[in-house]
């Protein structure tokens, strides 16, 4: 809502590597990652979105708006889990830019991926439990 867009479910796993990512921790009843990610021109289209401007105006605000779309997902999250909303607290989100990374998590972690299109651009919302 807060992005005037409807997410669409993808068909298929992007192709794409995603140039940005929002990393919110989960910790108490349940322990683990949520990450948002995507390339930077839908990062960008979110941070203008958000903030109202235009386009081309956005700069160093992009990692504060995915990282609080970020911050949004996981506490929606949370609070859908009956007892979990009082019992998990939420790290504040951290965003990493750049291609040249790997996002890694525990051995044997639980996942659950998500594909999305936002605005016709992949977007991966992506869950890591530790057990």
């Amino acid at each position: 809502m807060m992005l005037a867009s409807q997410l669409t479910t993808a068909e298929s796993s992007p192709t794409s590597r995603f140039n940005v990512t929002a990393v919110v921790g989960l910790a108490g009843k349940l322990s683990g990652v949520i990450s948002v990610r995507c390339q930077e021109n839908a990062a960008k289209l979110m941070a203008s979105r958000m903030l109202g401007v235009e386009l081309d105006k956005v700069g160093q605000e992009l990692s504060d708006a995915l990282g609080e779309v970020c911050n949004m997902v996981a506490g929606n999250f949370k609070n859908k889990i009956s007892g979990l909303g009082d019992g998990c607290m939420l790290s504040p989100p951290s965003v990493i830019t750049g291609e040249n990374y790997t996002v890694h998590s525990r051995p044997s972690t639980p996942t659950l991926e998500v594909n999305l299109l936002f605005e016709s651009t992949p977007l991966l919302v992506t869950l890591h439990v530790h057990a």
